[in-house]
C-alpha cells in the first residue's frame, strides 16, 4: 500500500515538472478578471513582487516611506490609487442597475407596509388595554 502511494507522489511530481512553464489556473475572482482583461503581469502580485505567507515582500525603495514627501506628490500618488482602484470595480449594466434599484425599492415598499401594519396594531392592543 505504502508503495502504491509512493508512485502516486512521484507522478505527481512529474507532472507538476511538466507543467511548470505553464501559467497557473487563476484561483480567485480577481485573478481571473486581471487574466481576461489581458494583464501582462502575474495574477496576485504587485510592484513588491509576490505575495509570501508572512505578507507582502518589502523592496527596500521608497514605495514604504508613508507620510514622507511633499503634499503634492502625497496629493498626486492618492488620485492615482483611487483611480486604480476604480479601475478594478466592476460596474453594472444599465440593465442591472435597473433591477437592482426595482428590487431595493419594491423591498423597501414590503418593509414600510410592515411596519406600518405593527405600528397600527400596537396601537391598537395598547388602546385596547389601556383604554379611552
Amino acid at each position: 500500500m505504502s508503495n502504491d502511494r509512493g508512485a502516486d507522489d512521484a507522478a505527481d511530481r512529474e507532472e507538476r515538472s511538466e507543467n511548470a512553464g505553464e501559467a497557473p489556473s487563476p484561483a480567485s475572482r480577481a485573478a481571473r478578471r486581471e487574466r481576461r482583461a489581458g494583464s501582462t503581469r502575474p495574477a496576485g502580485t504587485g510592484k513588491s513582487g509576490p505575495a509570501t505567507a508572512a505578507g507582502r515582500r518589502s523592496t527596500g525603495s521608497g514605495d514604504d516611506r508613508g507620510a514622507a514627501g511633499s503634499p503634492w506628490s502625497r496629493l498626486v500618488r492618492y488620485l492615482r490609487e483611487v483611480v486604480a482602484e476604480l479601475r478594478k470595480v466592476i460596474w453594472p449594466t444599465r440593465k442591472q442597475l435597473v433591477n437592482y434599484t426595482a428590487v431595493v425599492l419594491v423591498f423597501l415598499v414590503v418593509m414600510v407596509t410592515f411596519v406600518a401594519l405593527l405600528d397600527m396594531g400596537f396601537g391598537r392592543v395598547i388602546f385596547y388595554v389601556f383604554g379611552e
